[in-house]
């Protein structure tokens, strides 16, 4: 019943004040370290997946709204918006916690190449804005194709007339998503050069090595 619907939207944008608030406290506790988004990967991919969350549980209760839920409900641009919280938001925290974790783990003094970490960066994040800005002008055109009616009052296009439509947007999404996962080659292999890399922390079997006895001069 349309009560229900109205009821459901209305939790559904009081969703927008938390989401907002953990967005606003994340991109706050980063706000003391904005000089280091040129060098220190891991923030950098932590201050991209927060401005992705913040963009997704955005466009979530947007979505919830009858008049745009009758638009982009079964179509891509549910797609694109699945795929920026899991892709944008999920994705580079998790690219980042293991840059942070792997040196710490493996007791390395920093990462085999920064370089590399920059490359899987950009290459990543041009990947996700292709593969979403596609199916969000993919999701839109469908659902647009699906409320044109003939005069007799028959659906003007077929499914696999969407569908061919779809040709170019599908192409690009495509292009991004192999991005992403180009970055996440990237990533691996960067992270088992520095695994492989000497160990500068003293071993533990070093450490519980007895002190040599001391010898009283003579």
């Amino acid at each position: 019943p349309q009560w229900a619907q109205t009821l459901g939207m209305t939790f559904s944008i009081m969703l927008w004040m938390p989401s907002w608030g953990g967005m606003i406290n994340g991109l706050m506790t980063l706000s003391g370290a904005w000089d280091k988004l040129r060098t220190d990967p891991v923030i950098r991919m932590m201050a991209v997946s927060i401005a992705f969350y913040g963009m997704s549980t955005f466009e979530g209760p947007l979505m919830s709204i009858r008049e745009v839920n009758s638009l982009s409900h079964y179509t891509d641009w549910t797609i694109g918006h699945v795929h920026s919280g899991a892709l944008g938001w999920v994705g580079f925290i998790s690219f980042g916690a293991m840059y942070c974790l792997v040196p710490w783990l493996w007791k390395k003094e920093k990462l085999y190449s920064n370089r590399l970490a920059e490359w899987h960066f950009w290459i990543a994040t041009l990947g996700i804005l292709l593969y979403i800005c596609a199916m969000w002008v993919s999701g839109i055109m469908e659902g647009l194709m699906w409320r044109e009616y003939t005069p007799q009052g028959f659906l003007a296009n077929s499914f696999v007339e969407t569908v061919a439509a779809k040709h170019i947007e599908n192409v690009i999404r495509t292009i991004g998503g192999l991005m992403y996962l180009s970055g996440a080659v990237i990533m691996s292999y960067n992270l088992w050069r520095t695994v492989r890399m000497p160990s500068s922390a003293p071993s533990a079997q070093s450490l519980a090595a007895p002190a040599p006895a001391l010898i009283a001069a003579e």
